[in-house]
């Protein structure tokens, strides 16, 4: 009687394939994870001096804060939160990444 299935030197390969592709998988994620930080940092700071931008081209104002922005309807506090967690600052009407 012939029994099929497989073998014990085939369950290994097929142990030590996956492994090798779990090992290669792992590091390029978290890469990809630090990728899509930054881009997304470069994202916010852009929309953020969008808004100073156009802020200033309303109001002529020096001084330019988030709080101002949110309560001229610039920015929400959903986009205010999230820019200070990328750590973007205004200074001297300019947003950048601190």
């Amino acid at each position: 009687m012939k029994r099929s299935g497989f073998t014990l030197i085939e369950m290994a390969v097929v142990l030590f394939i996956i492994s090798l592709l779990i090992l290669i998988i792992i590091p390029n994620l978290g890469a990809q994870k630090k990728h899509a930080h930054s881009v997304h940092g470069a994202a916010m700071t852009t929309v953020v001096q969008t808004q100073i931008d156009a802020y200033y081209d309303e109001f002529d104002d020096p001084q330019i804060s988030f709080d101002k922005l949110v309560s001229h309807d610039y920015l929400t506090d959903k986009q205010v939160k999230q820019a200070r967690e990328e750590q973007i600052v205004i200074k001297n009407n300019h947003a950048s990444q601190e």
